[in-house]
């Protein structure tokens, strides 16, 4: 049986453990999504992991609404991350970035334009003081632009030394909201079924196959239970036919972010479609949800999964899979640093030999 600790390949990407890092919106880039040189240290010091998959990185203007989160759409930003992957492979390690789309959820007093998404709608309040702005529904030319903005960023994450992309397809960002019935009004080729629904997404990532090859290609997707206000009234009915479709695409592999009624952050008693996915894509299957070390191990070792991300584990630990190996306790984050500037919280966390005697 196979342990946390094997390597695994994921596609083209060889990776030295299962022990994958989730990707973390951190907002340590500056106010025009370049990265910085603070994100060098960051990267470098968690190359342990199998893989790391990158915070959500915006394929565009239009669809990083989130401040001091990274791009990948100019120059300035594919030059700027080069540093970044350099270290990771000089550490040792495997690195893909997450391209992002936020779409509705999208905010315009940072992006400077009406949001966009499958229909019109608004995403729920975070704060009452700063709603989110009502989205436009895309027409077929935004969609086409979309899908050729997933493709490009793809490409210039290549461009910039990284080992392949991972969709941002969960959480209720722009392709779960295309994905799911409680956000997605449409009546054309792009809504109302389930095949019509899985259609963007399949499009979206036969774009991003054709521009890099499927075996440095990924996606993530959150089936189980609402989240960020997506919803869908039967999960299995879009979310396994959508596992089938990334399978003919035969991408590298699929992460799913489960929720369970004791979840950290999102609750829900919508069953995990984990099982049913798992027979649908036969690819390597990623799970991350509030995982135990023992746990995780569990479901590798008995097949449910062939490897699992952590991702608030890392933001303490940058030597977890060393913590993992020895037992070693874990550090706990501070949740007021997730998103500060600065290195408070994202560099100064020790590893084992560096902890005070």
């Amino acid at each position: 049986m196979p342990s946390l600790f094997d390597p695994i390949q994921f596609g083209d990407i060889d990776a030295a453990n299962r022990i994958v890092m989730a990707p973390l919106t951190r907002a340590r880039a500056t106010a025009d999504h370049v990265p910085t040189e603070l994100m060098i240290d960051y990267y470098r010091q968690r190359a342990s992991a199998g893989l790391i998959i990158t915070e959500g990185t915006g394929v565009s203007r239009q669809g990083l609404g989130w401040p001091n989160a990274p791009g990948l759409w100019t120059d300035a930003q594919v030059e700027a991350w080069k540093p970044v992957t350099a270290a990771v492979h000089e550490a040792g390690g495997r690195i893909v970035a997450q391209i992002w789309h936020m779409g509705r959820l999208a905010r315009p007093d940072v992006t400077r334009l009406t949001p966009l998404s499958s229909s019109v709608t608004r995403a729920p309040y975070h704060k009452p003081e700063n709603p989110y702005a009502e989205a436009r529904a895309a027409t077929l030319d935004d969609i086409a632009q979309a899908q050729d903005e997933y493709a490009q960023a793809a490409t210039n994450a290549i461009r910039a030394g990284f080992d392949g992309v991972q969709l941002h397809g969960a959480n209720g960002y722009l392709i779960d909201q295309f994905l799911r019935d409680g956000t997605n009004h449409r009546d054309d080729d792009y809504g109302g079924s389930p095949e019509n629904r899985i259609r963007f997404m399949r499009e979206a990532v036969a774009r991003v196959v054709d521009a890099i090859g499927a075996g440095r290609t990924s996606i993530r997707l959150s089936p189980n239970g609402e989240t960020q206000g997506a919803d869908d009234s039967s999960p299995a009915s879009v979310f396994i036919p959508a596992a089938r479709a990334l399978d003919d695409l035969g991408i590298a592999f699929l992460e799913l972010r489960e929720q369970a009624p004791d979840g950290t952050f999102g609750k829900t008693d919508v069953p995990k479609l984990s099982p049913q996915i798992r027979e649908a894509f036969s690819g390597p299957l990623v799970l991350n949800q509030d995982y135990s070390f023992d746990a995780g191990a569990a479901d590798v070792a008995e097949g449910r999964a062939d490897a699992i991300a952590w991702g608030r584990a890392f933001i303490a630990n940058p030597d977890l899979v060393e913590r993992f190996r020895t037992g070693a306790a874990l550090q706990k984050d501070d949740m007021r640093t997730w998103y500060s500037a600065g290195p408070e919280g994202y560099t100064d966390y020790p590893a084992l030999e560096k902890l005070p005697a």
